[in-house]
Formats: structure tokens, sequence, C-alpha cells
């Protein structure tokens, strides 16, 4: 029988690439179905390493993908939203999340999937409701999904027939090392376990691979999952690549470990299919989870070494910034009102703090152009969101207690000043957004223009951290000083626009330029708005 190689490789990367956009969509559509609060997920619950693990499985369980939960985590720890140990305890976590997918595919509903397929087509398109329309992602995704299994299947059964595949095959078997670099490629080119882990369940299925070369190939599968938080860790901070070396290292430790005991891991296996009487598929899934589980049960105790480890790899000092609320405890609400007001207090004070850091990072970003610096600002506005809801629902409660007159009016202070340091973050993300226009058309800013917009940024940056400053020490000259710098950055804007109409006239300014210069130095203008707001309410009450 002559083989199609054309025909064979077609279906098989046709397949493939059904596969992976079906696990794309569905992770998408169980995300928005469950509400896309995944950063709360990871700040709420990785308090220590354990319920770090736990967070880890729930969102890669929503998401689908370990290398998006761990390229999250890396974003959340070059941020400082995250420890590097609650992020080890996460990506230990992430790894088990993922073997739903490989549990999933073992449940062989194959011939049902075009049926499948075209229930999320009708939800998807003929239904408004959003709800609906993210339900039908996740069954358009769950078919594509098997719809490609099946499709790679189809192509890959010819295989049997080459000699060259039967002896790789063979070799896989007496050399677990081979198989583990083949794993390790082919998940680095595919970048998703998930798929290689599938590609893999198929070949098990089809019997072109035994259990003693398949296992190994999972263990590499595994490590190459681990080259997408390593790529998205390049650039980042230096806690953000330990982050990243860690999950390289967690993965190469286990692979380490179940090579050294792979002949009771297959006799281990071997009796799990007969006793379960598992289809090869579910064989490989069982293998893929109880590899995964067993070590982060053997690693998660030590995981305090392991941040050691690539604290020693990947030397350096990085800043850490805690982003979270740390000063609401609802307790002192019911106790101590006055008390408690104090403490609602202190966390704008932090809040008004991360702003500062977010407008900094911001200004780096229209110097440098280095996406890292979006990303921070983009994340520590996220947080500023954060804050001001549970600050907000923390003043709202207190709200309800006996205040006396002076309280309640610095009770309505501090409301007014959360949504002044919320709106400084919008205004900031207004300005990356402003820089991406100005990136992806190429737009050329004079250097003028460039040197007028850096005098105005440090002033509006040292306005807002002084107007915090000032609510922090109840400090009235340095309130007083907010108000002037205010003046400064109205006359300067006024400046400003009328230099810019000059550039303009003379032909030294393109209006895609002008549009995207005039728009940053309004949107500093409004900060150094709602920085003289919050100076004001140091002016207005000196007890506050």
């Amino acid at each position: 029988m002559e083989i199609n190689v054309q025909e064979m490789l077609f279906q098989f990367l046709g397949g493939l690439g059904i596969f992976l956009y079906g696990i794309k969509l569905m992770g998408d559509g169980l995300q928005q179905s469950a509400g896309d609060r995944l950063r709360d997920i990871l700040d709420r619950f990785t308090t220590n390493p354990l319920m770090g693990v736990l967070a880890g499985v729930l969102v890669t369980v929503l998401i689908q993908s370990s290398s998006a939960t761990t390229v999250i985590t890396v974003g959340l720890v070059s941020a400082g939203f995250m420890t590097l140990k609650q992020a080890i305890g996460v990506i230990m976590g992430a790894n088990i999340g993922t073997t739903v997918t490989a549990f999933i595919i073992g449940i062989d509903v194959g011939e049902y999937a075009l049926p499948i397929l075209a229930i999320g087509a009708i939800l998807i398109f003929f239904f408004k409701s959003k709800r609906i329309h993210n339900v039908g992602m996740i069954f358009f995704g769950f078919g594509a999904l098997f719809y490609g299994l099946e499709l790679m299947s189809n192509g890959m059964k010819p295989l049997s027939q080459l000699e060259s595949f039967h002896e790789l095959t063979v070799n896989m078997s007496a050399n677990p090392i081979l198989g583990v670099v083949v794993g390790t490629i082919f998940t680095v080119i595919v970048q998703s376990s998930s798929a290689t882990i599938g590609i893999l369940q198929s070949l098990f299925a089809e019997g072109l691979l035994d259990l003693n070369a398949a296992l190994p190939v999972l263990f590499g599968d595994n490590i190459g999952t681990t080259i997408t938080a390593v790529l998205a860790s390049i650039g980042a901070s230096v806690a953000a690549r330990r982050a990243a070396a860690t999950h390289v290292l967690f993965n190469l430790i286990g692979t380490a470990i179940f090579l050294l005991i792979l002949p009771l891991f297959t006799q281990f296996i071997t009796y799990l299919t007969g006793a379960l009487d598992l289809d090869p598929k579910m064989t490989i899934a069982f293998a893929h989870g109880t590899f995964n589980v067993t070590n982060t049960l053997i690693q998660l105790p030590f995981v305090g070494v392991l941040a050691m480890i690539v604290t020693k790899l990947i030397p350096g000092e990085d800043v850490v910034f805690d982003y979270k609320a740390k000063h609401l405890d609802p307790i002192f609400i019911e106790q101590s009102p006055s008390i408690a007001l104090g403490q609602a207090k202190e966390e704008v004070i932090n809040m008004g703090q991360i702003a500062v850091k977010g407008m900094e990072e911001t200004h780096e970003y229209l110097k440098t152009k280095q996406q890292k610096h979006s990303e921070r600002s983009a994340q520590i506005e996220d947080s500023l969101n954060n804050l001001d809801r549970k600050i907000t629902d923390y003043l709202i409660d207190l709200s309800g207690t006996s205040l006396s007159e002076a309280e309640s009016e610095r009770h309505s202070l501090l409301m007014d000043t959360v949504r002044d340091i919320e709106r400084i973050g919008d205004h900031f993300e207004n300005i990356l957004e402003l820089v991406d226009y100005q990136q992806t058309n190429k737009v050329k800013i004079t250097d003028q223009a460039m040197t007028e917009l850096e005098e105005m940024f440090k002033l509006t940056i040292d306005t807002v951290r002084k107007s915090v400053q000032a609510l922090d020490e109840n400090n009235l000259q340095l309130a007083r000083e907010v108000a002037a710098n205010e003046d400064l950055i109205d006359k300067m804007e006024r400046k400003l626009r009328k230099q810019h109409i000059l550039r303009l006239t003379e032909g030294a300014c393109t209006a895609q330029a002008g549009i995207v210069f005039v728009d940053i130095i309004s949107n500093l203008e409004r900060m150094g708005d709602h920085a003289v707001n919050i100076a004001e309410s140091v002016l207005g009450i000196r007890g506050l």
C-alpha cells in the first residue's frame, strides 16, 4: 500500500490547527462564563504555596492552558503582585490543571464532534445573549478539539507502515532519554502540552507507540511547555525570570525522578489500565495526571529550596512592590469605626503611592517604548481598580455605623479621594494607549515635543506624589505646593498647545503626532486636577 505523504501531512497539520483553535475557543468560553476574575483568584488564594497550587489548578481548568496560567503568573510576579514562593505554588497547580484536557480527550466522543460543532455554531450565530454566546464558544471549541483530533489520528495511521518510524519507536522504548527529547522539542515547536499530549494519546491508541516509549515522551511534553513562560520572562524583572526558571526546574526534577523509577511507573500504569479497564487514551490521561500530582506532592514541601536555587541561578536585586489591600480589616467596622476610618485612610495612601508608581512606569514607556513598562502600568491600573472596589466597599460598610459629624466628613472626603486616585489610573492608561497608537502607526514626535512632554510628566508625577504625601502627613504646606504646581501644570498645558500649533504651521510636526501630543498633555493636566482635589481635602480638614 502506497502512502500519500501529502494527504497524511495535510490531515495532520489541519487537524492540529483545528485542535489548537478548539482548545483556545473552549478556554475563552469557560473563562468568560466564569467571569474575568483570574487575577482576583490568584490575588486572593495564594497566601501560601498550598493555596497557590489550588488557585493554579482552578485558573488552568478555567482557561485550559497551563502555559497561559504561568504567563499570567510571571506577569504578576514581574509587576509585584505576587512573591516568588506564591508563584511556585501556582505553577505547580497549573501543571495539575492542564491534565484535565487529557482526561477530556480520553472521553471518546470523536464520532459526535460534528454535531457538537453544529450546536456551538447555532448558539454563537443565532442568539444575542452574551451568556449563550459563551456557552456556544465552549461547545464549538469542544467539538473542534475532537474533530481536530480525529483528523490527526487519521493522518497518523499510515505511519505504522513506515520502517523509519518503527525504528524511532523501538529506539525510544530502549532509550527513554530520546523519548524525553522528542516530547520536549515537539512541545517547544507547538507551544501547547495539551496538543502534544493529545497527539500522544492518538499515537498510543493507534498502537503506533507502546507504553515504554509513550511515557518518556509525556515527560518531555511537560518540559517543553515551559518555553512559553521562559519567552514571557525575557526582558521582565529578575523575580519574573526566577518564576519562569522555577517552572523549568520543577518539570526537569519531576522528569528525572520518574525516569529513575520508569519501570515501576510503567508497571503501575499497566496495572491501573487493567484494574480500571481504561482505553488507551484514558491510560495516557491517567499517566499524565499521576505524573503531575505526584511531582507536586514530592516538591511542594521544598518550595523554599526551589526559590533558593533559582535565586542562586539568577542573581540580582529585585524591587518588590506590594499592590494588595493591607489595612481593610472588617473587624474594626463593628468594634471601632474610628480605627476603621484610620485603616481606610492608610489604604487610600497605599493606593495613591501605587498610582504614582503607575505614572512612573507610563513615563518610562513613553521614553523607552519598552513593552515591560506598558505591561506593568496596565497591571498597576488593574490593581487600582481592584483597590477602588475594596476600599469603596469598606467605606460603604463603615457608613452604616455611628460616625461623629467630623468622622462623617472625613469619610466623605476619603470616598472622593479614592475616586480621584482611580481616575489618575484611567488617565495614565489613556497615555499607554496613545503610546501604543504612536508605535503601531509609526508616528514620529519631534525632539522638542518629547522634551516638553518630559518636563510636564515630571512636574505632574511630582505633584501627585506631593498630594499623597500631604494626605499621609496632614501637611498643609505640601498641600499648598500641590495647588501651586497645579497652576503651573495648567499654564504649561496652554503654552505647549500653542507651541504645538506653531510646529504644525511650520510643518515640523504631523497631524497624527499632534493628536498624540495634545492628548498626552491633556491627560497630564487632568491628573494635576485630581491631585489638587486630594490636596484640597487636606486643606479642608486639617485632621484628616
